[in-house]
């Protein structure tokens, strides 16, 4: 009958579906393997480039490569149409000293895939590549996709992510009006909408230097214990729904003077502030410094928060997969990116950073299929 006919149809294009998908799994997870083995520090990922240039040609699909950032486009690319970038980086953090197996051999056991980046931020760079691949061909689509693997991530460098929005050809492919981009962390698959931003004070307290002996002098560090006391106990009265308050911490303190018998005429000591999206960098520098009497200079202010609101297309996307939105206390490089920015990915990011790093191959199968059906669901 017509009706068996049309069933059988389905039943084909069902199994190519997953066939399909199945080769894009594999083929992430062989990638994540070969940037496991290839050491790729911050600064230093001019290999892991290497691979994915490798990779690229492999495909047949032309790249262009700036510094040690690999970016590609869809086949039909069209600049009338909203571009999605799919970003993540290929640097890591140095293995630390809790390691008890070879950091740079990917080992699987027991269902779970070790080594140095596998879950920051491996699974979700192959994932998101696998996503590009999925609709490289696509003809006809209402966006246009970007694949970015940038450099630098792990210390905020100014060659990673941001140098890319710094080169005419690149900013370009996203001149189109709602264009949008997805940043791919370990969230556990859950939807990062919002991300606190990170400014570091230096801050200097000037006094006068004297004997303790005797009752002369200014110290400076009795200045800083002052100023101190207020990061410590000042509440920010803007509070974000999603990342809460605004919160400075004092990290450091030094004085150059070591003697004990002298009054310290300078005290320095470092704050970190992980900021809301109710604060800009400025104004937190205008309360701070109307309300401290040392000298206050910020080291950067480039890793502000961001926020992308809840009804924007990828967002719901997102939810309608099942997915939860949260407020991310850590920084990436959705900081840098001059779009609205949604952060998702694979993997547990307690995983990050940590000794015999690891991701499970079931994450790492979901973050592709994830990544496809979340475009799939995308309305302009």
């Amino acid at each position: 009958s017509y009706l068996y006919c049309y069933n059988k149809k389905q039943v084909l294009q069902l199994f190519m579906n997953n066939n399909r998908l199945q080769i894009l799994q594999d083929k992430a997870m062989l990638l994540l393997q070969q940037l496991i083995a290839i050491p790729s520090l911050s600064r230093e990922e001019d290999k892991t480039a290497d691979c994915f240039v490798d990779f690229f040609q492999t495909q047949e699909i032309p790249h262009h490569r700036e510094g040690n950032n690999i970016w590609v486009t869809n086949k039909y690319f069209d600049l009338h149409k909203p571009s999605i970038l799919l970003n993540s980086h290929h640097d890591t953090v140095p293995p630390n000293e809790g390691y008890t197996r070879n950091p740079h051999q990917p080992s699987i056991i027991d269902g779970k895939l070790y080594g140095l980046g596998s879950t920051d931020a491996g699974a979700a760079l192959v994932s998101l590549l696998a996503c590009f691949l999925y609709y490289y061909e696509e003809r006809n689509m209402l966006f246009n996709i970007v694949f970015a693997a940038t450099a630098e991530e792990e210390i905020s460098g100014a060659n990673g992510i941001e140098s890319l929005f710094a080169i005419p050809a690149f900013k370009t492919n996203f001149s189109a009006p709602a264009s949008f981009a997805i940043v791919g962390e370990p969230t556990q698959l859950q939807l990062a909408i919002a991300e606190k931003g990170l400014m570091v004070l230096d801050c200097k307290a000037t006094g006068k230097a004297g004997h303790a002996a005797r009752t002369e002098g200014d110290n400076a560090l009795y200045k800083a214990i002052e100023a101190i006391n207020w990061f410590q106990t000042y509440e920010f009265d803007r509070l974000s729904p999603f990342l809460g308050a605004t919160k400075m911490t004092v990290t450091s303190i030094e004085t150059a003077n070591k003697a004990h018998n002298i009054i310290p005429d300078q005290c320095s000591f470092v704050v970190d502030i992980r900021l809301n999206e109710c604060y800009t960098h400025d104004e937190l520098l205008v309360i701070i410094r109307q309300h401290v009497g040392v000298t206050v200079i910020p080291r950067s202010t480039r890793i502000r928060s961001t926020l992308i609101e809840e009804d924007h297309p990828i967002v719901q996307a997102g939810i309608a997969l099942g997915k939860n939105v949260f407020g991310s206390p850590t920084t990436s490089d959705k900081a840098l990116i001059p779009l609205p920015t949604l952060k998702a990915g694979p993997g547990y990011s307690a995983q990050s950073h940590s000794a015999d790093e690891f991701v499970l191959l079931n994450d790492l199968k979901e973050g592709v299929s994830f990544y496809i059906a979340l475009l799939g669901r995308v309305v302009f």
